[in-house]
């Protein structure tokens, strides 16, 4: 159930994507080629801010703070762990972005 609903999920955005794209191009106010670069760069800076918020979650739920949202904690207090994420995950985000 959850397998088809993540493909409906993706399907659905592939189709605004799509649409998106041939507005702007067809419209002439955008060339493909940068909307593709803006639209890969924005889901690929979704991705690793996902991953990273899941990271943490996981790691704080692992250790019994059941209640932990990575995305609730201030970016002062995230900055604490960033070295040592930066060494785990190769990068680094603050919840506030």
């Amino acid at each position: 159930m959850a397998d088809n609903r993540k493909e409906q999920e993706r399907a659905e955005l592939h189709k605004m994507i799509w649409n998106a794209a041939t507005d702007l191009v067809h419209a002439g106010g955008v060339d493909a080629w940068d909307f593709k670069q803006y639209v890969l760069g924005t889901m690929f800076y979704r991705y690793i801010s996902e991953n990273i918020t899941e990271y943490i979650n996981e790691g704080e739920h692992a250790a019994g703070n059941a209640s932990f949202d990575y995305t609730k904690l201030s970016d002062e207090e995230a900055e604490q762990a960033r070295a040592d994420l930066v060494q785990e995950k190769g990068f680094f985000i603050l919840p506030s972005q």
